[in-house]
């Protein structure tokens, strides 16, 4: 008896003292993510979060060091709009039909360790392309450790109105038996439906199509599409079970409808005006633009016809929509980064932060908008988005200096999520 209880008193005590072995990672400079930087610093973690940030000439004996030389460490980095059950297919309307929940599961737990390679240590995806509830799986599956994996928060679907941005609008009547991506529903007690069923499911956001949208056929985004007592009842229901809500705005009626109803985030906010400005100022809604995605378009896209009715839009009102966006960071507004895209090209995911610069922030406060902001909204700011004892160690680094230079977040050589490392490139 007593041999067996020696037994169980040393493999705790191992158990124990592997879970408390401390690591510092020693770099020249630290992006604390608060707008502090440090010099000649050092991370000291415990597990799975940091217990202390300062200099390396104070580091205790004894502690296992990661020395990254010349390198830049950051916070992780937040995408607030990804959708990773995609891959680069041009007609996303029709993807969900071509792939199996199956499918897209696959192609989403690549499409987000390649984001997390890429220094993307966190998501927050704003409904997908399935009927089901593939990206779930995948973050449970994270959750528990089967594989490596960004944190994963969102919605399960995207809810819209009957013709809306989340209904296929291109079949003819006679076609009543294809399924569609989001859910579409009608009225205050459907939309309350969906809610509950959204929550059920795993959902700790509610996405809402407030407005139109750039990508779907049959539908102006400069139309607002809920009635406000629909949004009311909506907003209501998520409020009731703490789970906050995103409301895809692009028109200035849907943004200051959305905002006015209590929406945590407006995405896109392509048509925003100076009565929306004063809005998000008021409220301290959260404005994440997805800029990339516009980028995307032109780029590599412009002579799709699938995406034809987007790329229109975006090269007619881009100035616009970069104009005021730049009068909203001036201003004060809340943005956060967002890309719109798929995670199939992670490293382009990046173009965010230069685009937040491009258009007037300097790049501590785009570093910011991709880190500490988002972790705001998130409402995970005792957790993430900074480099701060008590958080999560997840923590990248670059080579060079991204306070010079905002295009070496594209070129991420350090990966830590949870203390563990995932990536290290010399």
């Amino acid at each position: 008896m007593k041999s067996n209880l020696l037994k169980i008193f040393f493999f705790c005590l191992v158990i124990t003292s592997a879970f408390s072995q401390k690591t510092a990672i020693i770099s020249k400079a630290l992006i604390d993510g608060t707008g502090k930087t440090i010099t000649n610093a050092a991370v000291i973690i415990e597990g799975e979060r940091i217990i202390s940030v300062g200099k390396k000439e104070n580091i205790p004996s004894g502690i296992t060091i990661i020395d990254l030389g010349d390198y830049t460490l950051m916070p992780g980095f937040i995408d607030m709009h990804c959708h990773p059950l995609g891959n680069a297919h041009d007609d996303y309307q029709i993807y969900h039909l071509e792939n199996s929940s199956a499918d897209k599961a696959l192609q989403c737990l690549t499409n987000v360790q390649g984001m997390l390679k890429a220094g993307w240590t966190s998501i927050r995806v704003p409904g997908d392309l399935d009927v089901g509830y593939a990206h779930f799986a995948v973050r449970d599956a994270i959750n528990k450790g089967a594989f490596q994996g960004p944190r994963i928060f969102g919605a399960g679907h995207w809810i819209s109105v009957t013709g809306g941005g989340g209904d296929l609008n291109f079949f003819s009547d006679e076609q009543t038996g294809v399924k569609v991506d989001g859910l579409v529903v009608d009225g205050p007690e459907e939309l309350r439906k969906a809610v509950r069923n959204e929550i059920k499911y795993g959902s700790d956001w509610i996405k809402l199509l407030v407005t139109g949208a750039f990508m779907t056929a049959g539908d102006n985004p400069q139309n607002v599409h809920f009635s406000k007592e629909e949004l009311t009842v909506a907003m209501d229901e998520a409020t009731r079970r703490d789970v906050p809500v995103m409301a895809h705005a692009h028109s200035a009626e849907g943004i200051t409808m959305a905002i006015r109803a209590g929406a945590k985030t407006i995405e896109h906010g392509s048509f925003l005006d100076d009565e929306g400005i004063d809005l998000f100022l008021k409220n301290g809604t959260y404005l994440i633009p997805t800029l990339t995605i516009g980028k995307w378009f032109l780029e590599f896209n412009e002579n799709s016809q699938a995406l034809a009715k987007a790329i229109a839009i975006t090269k007619k009102y881009r100035p616009q929509t970069e104009l005021m966006l730049a009068k909203a960071i001036k201003a004060g507004v809340k943005v956060g980064v967002g890309t719109d895209l798929t995670g199939t090209y992670p490293e382009y995911c990046a173009n965010e932060f230069s685009e937040l610069v491009r258009l007037g922030m300097t790049p501590m406060q785009a570093i910011m908008a991709g880190t500490k902001v988002n972790a705001d909204a998130l409402g995970k700011s005792n957790d993430l988005g900074t480099i701060e004892a008590g958080k999560f160690a997840d923590i990248v680094a670059v080579k060079g200096d991204p306070l010079k230079d905002i295009n070496e977040l594209k070129k991420i050589k350090f990966v830590m999520k949870g203390g563990k490392v995932i990536k290290l490139e010399k």
